[in-house]
C-alpha cells in the first residue's frame, strides 16, 4: 500500500538523502557506534516471559466459559484444554523450524513471502491489519479493564464506558513503553509474566485447599454429564481453548531481535509450552472443583466468582492478577504486531514510513503507532467484539499457510539450512488440523464464515492497486513523501540500515584511518 511500492525509496529527494545519512552519522557517533537498525537484545529467559506472559494474558481467565459453552461438560472441557495445549506445543514446534531457517521477523507473513511470493503474503498482512491484531489486542485489553473495574461496582452492570476508557489508557501506557526501550518492554513483561504464574498459582493452590477442606469435587462428579451430542458445535470449543493459547507464535515476530535465535527460540518453546498447558490443566480443575458448570456459565468474570467462593477475604488479588496479567498480553501483543507491519512495510506492502527506525531508541516508533492508533480506533468502536468473531477463522487461514510454506520449502530447497528439522508427520498432520479449523466454521457458523473470507479477498484490489502496479500518480509520491518527511522529524526516525550500508561505512571508515 506504500504509495512509492517496494523498490522506491521513502526520502525520494537526494536533499533528503543527504539530511537521513547525517543524521545516521550523528547517531552513530562517527560511524563507530551501533547501527541504525533492530537490535538483538531479547535473551533465553526474556524470551520465556514473553512467550507466557502472552499465552497467560491472552484468555485463560476468558476462554474457560467459551469452552463449556460449546461442550455442554466438564469432562470434554477438560479433554479440549488439553487436546488444545497439545496442538499448540506441536503448531509452536513447526514454528520452532522455521522460525530457526528463515531468520525474519513477521512470523508467518515471513515464511509465506518467502514460499509463495508476495500476493499471499499480503493477504496475510492485510487481514492483520485489519481484523485479527487490532480485534485480539482490543479485547485482551477489554479484559483488563473489566477485571480491574469490577470490584468498585458489586452488585451491579459495570459501566462499558469506564472500561473502554481504562483500556484506551493502558494501550497508550504500553505504546509508549514499546516506543523508549526494547529493555523496558522486556522488563515489564517479565514482572507481569511472574504476575500471571502467580495468579495461576493462587488458583490451584486455593482449589486443592477447597477439595481438602469439603471433601467435594464437582468436576469428577459425573463429569460428562450434559456433553453436547452435535460434534460439530464440540468442534467449535477447540476456538476458545486454542485462543487461550494464542501467542505460541510470539518470539517469532521478533526473531531479529532474539540472541542467538537458532538455540535461544526453539529452547523458549521448549520451556513455555509445557509450563503454560500444565497450569491452564490445573486451573481448569481447580475451578471445577468450587464451581459447578452453571455457575460458570452463569459468571461474567469467571477468575472473580472463583475467588469469591474459594479465597474469601484474599479474593480481592485474583482481579489485580488478572488485569497484571493481560497486561503482559497486551505488551507482548505490541512488541510483536509492530514487528509484523515493520516487515511489511519494509518489503513493500505498507507505507515505508512503518519500516523507520528511531535513532535513539533503536524501536520502530512508527510502526508501534501506527498499532496503538489501530487499537485505540477499535475500543472506541462498538463493534470490537463482533469482530472477534472472526478473529480465529482468519487466524487459522495464516497459520494454515504458514505450515504449507514449510512443506513446500522442504520439496523445493531441501537443501536449505535447518537447524532444527521436525519430522515430517508433525507439520501434516498440523496443517490438516489447520483445514479442519478453517472449514468447520463453514458448517456451524456459515454468515460469519463467509464475511471472514469476504474480508480476506478484500485485499486483492488493494494488493493490484497499492502494490502491484509500478506506477502511481505523481499527487500520491507528494503526499506520501510529505507524511514520511513529517513523521521523520517528529520521531527522529530513519530506513533501517543494511548490511551492505553497514559494510561500506565501516570500510570508508577504514579507509579513513589509513589515510590519516
Amino acid at each position: 500500500m506504500g504509495a512509492g511500492g517496494q523498490g522506491d525509496s521513502t526520502a525520494a529527494s537526494p536533499m533528503m538523502e543527504g539530511s537521513i545519512n547525517h543524521t545516521v552519522q550523528d547517531s552513530s557517533d562517527g560511524g563507530k557506534g551501533s547501527p541504525v537498525r533492530l537490535q538483538r537484545q531479547v535473551t533465553l529467559a526474556n524470551a520465556v516471559g514473553l512467550m507466557v506472559g502472552n499465552i497467560l494474558g491472552s484468555g485463560i481467565f476468558i476462554a474457560p466459559k467459551g469452552v463449556l459453552l460449546y461442550t455442554g461438560s466438564t469432562g470434554l472441557s477438560l479433554i479440549i484444554w488439553a487436546v488444545s495445549g497439545v496442538f499448540s506445543a506441536l503448531g509452536a514446534l513447526c514454528y520452532a523450524e522455521l522460525g530457526t531457517s528463515i531468520l525474519k521477523s513477521g512470523a508467518s507473513y515471513a515464511y509465506i513471502l518467502e514460499a509463495f511470493g508476495p500476493f499471499p503474503a499480503f493477504l496475510r498482512l492485510w487481514v492483520s491489519v485489519l481484523i485479527v491484531d487490532p480485534t485480539g489486542q482490543a479485547v485482551i485489553a477489554l479484559t483488563f479493564s473489566s477485571y480491574l473495574v469490577q470490584p468498585f461496582f458489586p452488585g451491579c452492570d459495570v459501566p462499558y464506558g469506564a472500561v473502554r476508557l481504562l483500556a484506551i489508557a493502558i494501550v497508550c501506557v504500553l505504546t509508549f513503553v514499546n516506543c523508549a526501550n526494547v529493555r523496558w518492554v522486556t522488563r515489564v513483561q517479565d514482572a507481569f509474566a511472574y504476575a500471571g504464574v502467580a495468579a495461576c498459582v493462587m488458583v490451584i493452590i486455593s482449589g486443592v485447599v477447597n477439595v481438602i477442606m469439603t471433601g467435594e469435587m464437582h468436576v469428577f462428579q459425573s463429569p460428562f454429564k450434559g456433553t453436547n451430542p452435535d460434534m460439530g458445535r464440540a468442534a467449535l470449543a477447540l476456538y476458545p481453548g486454542l485462543y487461550a493459547f494464542a501467542g505460541w507464535d510470539m518470539l517469532n515476530f521478533i526473531t531479529e531481535e532474539i540472541k542467538d535465535p537458532h538455540k535461544n527460540l526453539p529452547r523458549a518453546i521448549w520451556i513455555s509450552m509445557p509450563i503454560v498447558t500444565f497450569l491452564y490443566i490445573l486451573i481448569n480443575i481447580a475451578m471445577y472443583s468450587v464451581l459447578s458448570a452453571q455457575q460458570v456459565l452463569e459468571s461474567e468474570a469467571v477468575a472473580v466468582t472463583y475467588a469469591e467462593k474459594a479465597m474469601g477475604v484474599v479474593s480481592w488479588t485474583i482481579p489485580i492478577l488478572v488485569a497484571m496479567t493481560t497486561i503482559g498480553g497486551i505488551n507482548a501483543y505490541i512488541l510483536a504486531v509492530s514487528r509484523l507491519y515493520f516487515v511489511g512495510s519494509r518489503e513493500g506492502h505498507l507505507p515505508q514510513v512503518l519500516s523507520m527506525i528511531n535513532i535513539w531508541t533503536m524501536t520502530p516508533a512508527p510502526a508501534v503507532l501506527f498499532n496503538g492508533f489501530l487499537v485505540c480506533c477499535y475500543l472506541i468502536s462498538d463493534d470490537v467484539l463482533t469482530l472477534i468473531n472472526y478473529f480465529s477463522f482468519m487466524y487459522w487461514i495464516g497459520v494454515g499457510l504458514s505450515i504449507a510454506a514449510l512443506l513446500y520449502l522442504r520439496w523445493r530447497q531441501p537443501d536449505m539450512h535447518r537447524p532444527i528439522k521436525v519430522h515430517l508427520a508433525l507439520p501434516v498432520l498440523f496443517l490438516l488440523a489447520s483445514l479442519f479449523l478453517v472449514i468447520v466454521p463453514f458448517y456451524s457458523a456459515f454468515r460469519d464464515s463467509v464475511i471472514g473470507c469476504a474480508i480476506f479477498l478484500s485485499g486483492v484490489p488493494v494488493y493490484y492497486i497499492g502494490v502491484h502496479r509500478k506506477v502511481h500518480p505523481a499527487w500520491l509520491h507528494t503526499i506520501a513523501d510529505g507524511i514520511t518527511r513529517k513523521v521523520q522529524k517528529l520521531l527522529m526516525c530513519v530506513p533501517q540500515e543494511s548490511d551492505d550500508t553497514i559494510l561500506q561505512s565501516n570500510e570508508g571508515g577504514h579507509e579513513t584511518d589509513k589515510m590519516a
